[in-house]
């Protein structure tokens, strides 16, 4: 098998754990990256040619190797993919009663650049990494071996193929999978688009922390910001929440949040405003509405380290209009899925919103990514998802 070469010291990160190589810690002299094709497994070697283990190479990336494995006689085929799978499974089955999660979550399970999203009999693959492309057919012939589900979805539309040089596509694998597919969570039930919709049609992230908003739901007014097909919201009207607003551009999500409403025989109000979320909600307070819960859920507003600065921004201004609409003594959910935003520095938007507009903030519950969704040690990357729960007063004279 060929080899790469890393630099003095460069193996520091992997020996700590991780499994990502970038491209200037390869010894490129004695192991010229251009050797290889985007997707080929070769050994990794210290700069005294120690082996490391095997990866997955792109030679026209930034992140240029990915570890499959800390051993040299194994490599990334459908037996491994087996073997991973099954742990990854057991996990999810010991977690959670029913066939819906997340039941590859790419580093953290082992299989870096695979995502798949289970629906009960259907599953939901994106890949994302030359490698994983390659493998793509072992990869669907281990899951029907474990899994043996109905039918399989390639959703490989995301933006990190453009970047490992793939082309986009969505297509079934296997089976027919519908428009439209079921699923439970937190004994709700919802219809989520997995052909047209946002990443694989569903977000299981934020399970838990719609578990914990909905204590604070019943007999309230409820508003879901950036609502998609009403993951917060409806689960709000289960918990018992009697009038719900829910704000979305995307006109297709608000005619899935209707469908998911009359799924759950929803008989309270409900409000679909179709537009940007920023005007929708100043033209909530030019009406003076206010709400008991506002969940703001916004989707990365910073993907990447240079646009920190201005997505800092977006969630300010976000969660300031979102504070405005919390009515005295009512609760603020902020969330970001942005991996470059971390949770302190939220927080600490919130305060400055709460000084600002005079308000009293109590935070009073912290939640992150669903067990589904496992973080891993040594790779900070993989703990991406924050939720901060605020009780909102008027500022007490403090």
């Amino acid at each position: 098998m060929s080899v790469i070469r890393l630099k003095g010291q460069a193996d520091r990160r992997l020996r700590a754990g991780h499994q990502w190589i970038y491209s200037n810690e390869v010894d490129t002299n004695k192991t010229p990256l251009k050797q290889f094709t985007p997707g080929d497994q070769v050994v990794v070697e210290t700069a005294q040619g120690k082996p490391l283990g095997i990866a997955m190479v792109n030679p026209n990336t930034l992140i240029c190797g990915r570890l499959v494995s800390r051993s040299v006689d194994t490599v990334l085929n459908k037996s491994t993919l087996v073997h991973r799978i099954k742990i990854a499974l057991s996990l999810r089955e010991m977690v959670y009663p029913g066939p819906y999660y997340r039941l590859v979550f790419g580093d953290s399970d082992g299989l870096s650049g695979l995502v798949v999203d289970r629906f009960a009999d259907i599953l939901v693959i994106q890949i994302s990494t030359a490698g994983m492309e390659r493998l793509k057919n072992e990869i669907v012939e281990a899951l029907q071996e474990v899994i043996k589900p109905s039918a399989i979805l390639l959703k490989n539309d995301g933006k990190m193929r453009q970047i490992e040089g793939l082309e986009t596509y969505v297509e079934e694998a296997f089976g027919t999978v519908p428009e439209l597919v079921f699923l439970q969570e937190n004994d709700v039930l919802f219809q989520a688009p997995v052909w047209d919709g946002q990443k694989t049609g569903w977000f299981y992230d934020h399970r838990e922390n719609r578990k914990t908003m909905q204590g604070f739901c019943d007999g309230k007014r409820v508003l879901d910001v950036f609502s998609y097909v009403g993951g917060w919201g409806v689960q709000a009207t289960a918990a018992g929440a009697t009038d719900v607003t829910f704000i979305d551009a995307s006109e297709s999500a608000l005619s899935h949040v209707d469908e998911n409403l009359k799924l759950n025989q929803y008989e309270g109000d409900a409000n679909l405003m179709h537009g940007d979320a920023f005007d929708a909600m100043q033209s909530l307070i030019d009406d003076k509405a206010r709400f008991d819960v506002v969940v703001m859920d916004p989707p990365a507003f910073i993907a990447r380290r240079k646009d920190i600065k201005a997505g800092e921004g977006a969630y300010h201004r976000a969660n300031q209009l979102a504070m405005r609409l919390v009515a005295k003594g009512g609760v603020l959910v902020t969330g970001s899925c942005s991996m470059h935003l971390e949770t302190n520095r939220l927080h600490d938007i919130v305060r400055s919103n709460s000084r600002q507009l005079e308000r009293f903030s109590q935070l009073i519950y912290r939640g992150t990514q669903a067990p589904d969704h496992p973080v891993h040690p040594a790779i900070e990357e993989t703990e991406y998802l924050k939720a901060l729960f605020y009780r909102i007063h008027n500022n007490m004279g403090l």
